[in-house]
């Protein structure tokens, strides 16, 4: 998820995009063939999917790895095919710069592997520490094992789909099958950004139908329109700023304000799932209480750079949606094509 070198992709922000069509009430069906993506992305999926009020079903057709096994965990009940995989591992990052540059990453390296650990903790009943160390190992886990570590509901008996295409080779414990299958497949970024590459995902991009008609729009539509979109991103704001001041005044970030501030300022976790993260995490300063007065212009300023950034103050209460039966990808495709 995220764009990843693959043409074949999707975003936190279209996801959410998608289950407002959706209808937050309806049941909703997630099916995840995924090599992975980035930390953040997967964070936003599972927020997304956290906070729909209809159950959630996740199955893992043939791959969930890395972020994509983030996303799975938003479930209410996660059910992993027969030969298919899931596999949880440290986040790790590249860049370039001085030595503080690289301790300042390693440092957001560290807390982004404290709050995925504690959204594995959650869905598992274990530790923090016997996660991370999962996730230092780079675990791999078929349907037998998922279930049995909690990572999983069930396993289904039938047989998994083909995997998607990613490049396993960058996982140091991945499979023979899968390193062998990346090479023969030649399923790297660079493969992918070459011109022959670029002009098949044109193709695909062109057969895709668009999710839904949009009706024309006047000039009083427009009017309408506009203003609907404004009082979305008022509310969207005095949502923000209180879900902040929540979580970072909440019992549970006592002793824990740097895991409270990553997770109300780089991620859009609700206060509620804030809570549940926040007490599985261990510890790390003392048990004073966090500062009362959350800044609303800090609060503010934020929500409007994400809202502006994730394009997530669409209006989606101007047009009528149609409930489906399952989040599928290739209406998100062509969703992004429409827009």
């Amino acid at each position: 998820m995220g764009a990843f070198g693959w043409g074949d992709y999707f975003t936190s922000a279209e996801v959410r995009k998608a289950l407002a069509h959706h209808g937050g009430d309806n049941p909703l069906t997630v099916r995840i063939n995924s090599g992975g993506g980035y930390v953040r992305e997967g964070n936003g999926c599972f927020n997304a999917l956290r906070d729909h009020k209809g159950k959630v079903t996740v199955y893992v057709e043939a791959m969930a790895a890395s972020a994509a096994s983030i996303i799975a965990m938003a479930g209410d009940e996660i059910v992993i095919r027969t030969g298919a995989e899931m596999m949880v591992h440290e986040p790790w990052s590249w860049g370039e710069g001085n030595a503080k540059a690289f301790r300042d990453r390693a440092d957001k390296l560290e807390k982004d592997a404290a709050a995925i650990a504690a959204i594995y903790a959650v869905r598992t009943g274990k530790t923090q520490e016997e996660i991370l160390a999962l996730m230092e190992a780079e675990t791999w886990m078929n349907g037998k094992e998922a279930v049995e570590l909690g990572f999983a509901s069930s396993a289904e008996g039938n047989l998994a789909e083909d995997y998607a295409p990613f490049n396993y080779c960058l996982y140091r414990n991945a499979p023979e099958e899968l390193r062998n299958l990346s090479k023969n497949m030649n399923w790297s970024v660079e493969a992918q950004r070459s011109p022959a590459a670029s002009v098949a995902q044109q193709t695909v991009k062109q057969e895709i139908q668009p999710m839904t008609t949009q009706p024309a729009a006047g000039a009083d539509s427009a009017s309408s329109t506009t203003d609907h979109t404004q009082a979305n991103t008022g509310d969207a704001q005095t949502a923000e700023r209180e879900r902040i001041g929540k979580i970072l005044n909440c019992e549970e970030a006592a002793g824990r304000t740097e895991l409270a501030k990553y997770l109300a300022f780089e991620t859009s976790t609700s206060f509620e799932e804030a809570q549940k993260v926040l007490a599985k995490a261990a510890k790390t300063e003392g048990t004073e209480k966090p500062e009362d007065d959350v800044p609303n212009t800090q609060a503010s300023t934020y929500e409007q750079e994400r809202l502006r950034s994730s394009n997530q103050a669409s209006n989606y209460g101007s047009q009528k949606t149609t409930a489906t039966a399952t989040l599928n990808r290739a209406d998100i495709f062509a969703a992004r094509k429409q827009a």
